[in-house]
């Protein structure tokens, strides 16, 4: 037979094995010198495949919402830089040794937004969503808004559906209950946040497998009712 049965879903692979000695070989080798012998590798295992597949995600993430962009531009779009901001690091290397994407909102240059993230690293490859390390005033806004709407956020950020696929990012947390929040209030650990995130780990295996698309496809999905909450909270279309 050629090609796919007559109406099934295309696949497509995206990442592969040398996708994943690239980037290790990266972390053992973090100079500039190794980076520019070795781009090719990079463009050809890393780079280029991480745009295709956000090219791919444009339809998948519409259906989830319209305000939402899969960028796959190679400066300003989802797929962060690969060099590191080591201006203010112990740290100095000048890579890092994974790639990660943002699909973000539209109005993300404008008021703080929550965004969906695909984290690619060997062994540590992940697929989330949310609101990391928000400015004090956005945590603020957020934890009112969980006061003043509890039933709605039980039933995004605790629906049995998200909580048996992700992980509640839970570092980061106050020891206390945030001040001026009552400390009975039924969702209290929840207010002890400093991000409002939800993850879950991608197998090696699913990141160079033929369903990877379709399988961070679900997960937008899923994670689509707890940003829309986030956007509720932060004035943002949804």
């Amino acid at each position: 037979r050629l090609g796919p049965p007559l109406g099934a879903e295309p696949v497509s692979t995206y990442f592969n094995p040398k996708s994943f000695t690239f980037l290790p070989g990266l972390a053992r080798n973090n100079d500039k010198t190794w980076f520019n012998e070795h781009k090719p590798q990079y463009e050809e295992h890393v780079r280029q495949p991480f745009l295709r597949l956000i090219a791919d995600l444009q339809p998948d993430l519409a259906a989830v919402s319209e305000h939402f962009r899969a960028d796959p531009r190679g400066v300003g779009g989802s797929l962060f830089r690969i060099y590191r901001d080591a201006r203010f690091s112990n740290d100095k290397s000048p890579y890092k040794s994974w790639q990660g994407a943002r699909l973000f909102h539209e109005r993300r240059k404008q008021v703080p937004a929550p965004s969906f993230y695909i984290h690619l690293q060997p062994g540590e490859s992940f697929v989330g969503a949310g609101l990391w390390h928000p400015e004090p005033a956005t945590q603020r806004k957020v934890r009112h808004f969980i006061v003043d709407n509890p039933g709605s956020w039980k039933a995004a950020a605790h629906s049995p559906v998200l909580r048996r696929k992700f992980d509640f990012e839970e570092s980061e947390k106050l020891v206390r209950p945030p001040r001026g929040f009552e400390p009975d209030f039924e969702f209290i650990d929840d207010l002890k946040h400093r991000n409002w995130v939800f993850w879950r780990s991608l197998d090696d295996a699913v990141m160079t497998g033929p369903r990877l698309r379709q399988t961070i496809a679900a997960d937008l999905v899923t994670l689509g009712p707890f940003v829309d909450y986030l956007c509720a909270a932060l004035d943002l279309e949804f």
